[in-house]
C-alpha cells in the first residue's frame, strides 16, 4: 500500500461530547480503559499496510500531538509517518476549517506533493475494524472515482448519516445527507424492491456512508478545487454522483460513530458483554497503543464481574460491575462502581496530597456509589458520594459535574466533596 497516503480528520469541536472534549480533541478521547480513539483508525491503517497518515486537527489539539508522538514512531529506514496538521491560518485564508472537505482542501498543499495514487480519507472519532487493503483493492477493481464504506441501518440512525439510494441494477442512484424523518418515511428503503444485487433486512432499510472514502488521486485535488464546497457529505459527494464513478462497499462489521456522550457510553458497555461486537484485542490484528509500562492491577478482597480493567490499578475491598476501568484507577473501601466508565489517571496519587491542600485523594473514594456515570481523567470523587442521578434528570450542569442523556459525568481533574449526592 505504498500508493495509498491517509487523512484523517481530528473533528470538530466535539460539542455533543461535551465535557470530554473540554480539554481535548474528539479522537484523543480515552475509550476501553487504556487506548484513545484515534487508535481505531491508526491501527486499522497499519494492519493494511498503509503507513503514511496525516491527522487533521483544530480544536485543543496538544492532548492528541502527545499521545501521537510518544506511541506511533515509525523506524528509521521506512517512510512511515503519523503526522498532525493543525488549522493554520494563512496570508491568503485567514479562517479556520469550515467542514471536513474545507480541511482536507486547506491541508492538501502539505500532502499533495506525496507520492499517492489514492487518498484514504477517515473520522478520527469512529469505532470499527475495517481491512482497508480489500476496501482500496475494491476501488482499484471498479475502476471507481470514489469509494465510500457503507452499512445497512435502522431508521433512528439513518437522519444522523449520509444515505444511499440505488436503482435496480446496484448503482448509486443519489445521496443524501442526514434526511430527517419525513424524508425518510418518502425514501422507504434504500434498495429498491426486485434489485439484483443485494437486499437487506427490514429492520435495517437503508444503507448509510460510514464517512470513509478512497478517492483516486487527481479526483480528490479536482473536486477540492474546482468546488467550493465545505463539506463531503452534504456537497461533494452528492455533487460527485452525476459526474464521477462512484462505488458503495458494503461493510457488515461492527461500526460506531463515537461522537455523541451516549454512544460514547454504550460503546463502553458494549465492551463488557459476555461476546462483545467490538474487541481491542485480536491475535492478529489488535489496536495498537501507547505502551505504558504499568505495573498489573492489584486487588484486594474485591468482586469485580462483566467489567474490563487496566493496568496499574488499585482495587481495595469494594465492588465492581458491568464497568470500563482505566488505567492507574485507585476505588476505596465499601466502593459501589456499577454501569460506569473510568478514564483513569495521568498519574498517581501521594500521601503527601492526602494531607496537603487537596484533601480529596486521586481516585474513587470509600463508602461511594457511582451508578451510570462516566469519571473523566484525574478526577477526585470523596468518601460516601452518591452519584446515581437520583431525580432522574436527562440534561443538567452541576458542580464539578454534568448530566448528559440522563449519564452523569464528572469532567477532567474535578473534585467532588464527601458526601456529594447527585
Amino acid at each position: 500500500m505504498h500508493d495509498v497516503l491517509a487523512i484523517i480528520l481530528g473533528g470538530g469541536r466535539g460539542n455533543r461530547l461535551f465535557p470530554l472534549t473540554l480539554v481535548r480533541s474528539k479522537p484523543a478521547v480515552p475509550i476501553g480503559g487504556k487506548y484513545r480513539l484515534i487508535d481505531i483508525p491508526i491501527s486499522n491503517c497499519l494492519h493494511a499496510e498503509v503507513r503514511r497518515m496525516f491527522v487533521l486537527t483544530q480544536f485543543n489539539s496538544a492532548s492528541l500531538n502527545r499521545h501521537i508522538s510518544q506511541t506511533y514512531r515509525m523506524d528509521l529506514f521506512s517512510n512511515g509517518f503519523v503526522d498532525i496538521l493543525a488549522a493554520e491560518q494563512t496570508p491568503d485564508n485567514p479562517h479556520w476549517f469550515q467542514g471536513t472537505a474545507d480541511a482536507v482542501r486547506k491541508a492538501s498543499r502539505h500532502f499533495q506533493d506525496y507520492r499517492a495514487d489514492y487518498y484514504l480519507v477517515l473520522a478520527g472519532d469512529h469505532l470499527y475494524r475495517m481491512d482497508f487493503a480489500d476496501l482500496i483493492d475494491s476501488h482499484v477493481a471498479r475502476s471507481a472515482d470514489i469509494t465510500i464504506a457503507a452499512q445497512p441501518v435502522v431508521p433512528g440512525e439513518a437522519s444522523e448519516m449520509g444515505i444511499f439510494l440505488f436503482d435496480k441494477g446496484g448503482q448509486i442512484a443519489g445521496f443524501e445527507e442526514k434526511p430527517n424523518a419525513a424524508r425518510l418515511g418518502q425514501i422507504a428503503r434504500s434498495i429498491p424492491e426486485g434489485s439484483s444485487f443485494a437486499g437487506h433486512s427490514d429492520d435495517k432499510p437503508f444503507v448509510a456512508s460510514m464517512g470513509i472514502y478512497v478517492f483516486s488521486r487527481r479526483v480528490l485535488l479536482d473536486l477540492l478545487q474546482r468546488a467550493n464546497a465545505t463539506d463531503f457529505g452534504r456537497e461533494i459527494i452528492p455533487a460527485a454522483i452525476g459526474t464521477h464513478r462512484v462505488n458503495a462497499y458494503l461493510y457488515d462489521g461492527y461500526w460506531a460513530d463515537v461522537g455523541t456522550v451516549e454512544s460514547f457510553y454504550e460503546a463502553n458497555m458494549l465492551l463488557t458483554r459476555d461476546h462483545p461486537p467490538f474487541r481491542f484485542h485480536d491475535p492478529k490484528r489488535p489496536i495498537f497503543t501507547r505502551p505504558r509500562f504499568l505495573t498489573a492491577s492489584r486487588f484486594i478482597d474485591s468482586c469485580v464481574s462483566h467489567s474490563m480493567v487496566a493496568e496499574g490499578c488499585y482495587i481495595n475491598r469494594c465492588r465492581i460491575e458491568t464497568s470500563i476501568v482505566g488505567i492507574r484507577t485507585s476505588i476505596g473501601e465499601g466502593a459501589l462502581v456499577r454501569r460506569s466508565v473510568l478514564l483513569g489517571a495521568d498519574f498517581y496519587g501521594t500521601d503527601e496530597e492526602e494531607t496537603g491542600d487537596r484533601s480529596v485523594p486521586l481516585g474513587i473514594g470509600a463508602d461511594s456509589v457511582l451508578d451510570r456515570v462516566i469519571v473523566d481523567k484525574n478526577a477526585r470523587i470523596g468518601r460516601g458520594v452518591r452519584l446515581v442521578n437520583e431525580r432522574g434528570l436527562v440534561d443538567a450542569d452541576g458542580d464539578n459535574y454534568f448530566i448528559r442523556g440522563g449519564i452523569i459525568i464528572v469532567p477532567k481533574g474535578a473534585v467532588v466533596p464527601d458526601g456529594t449526592v447527585v
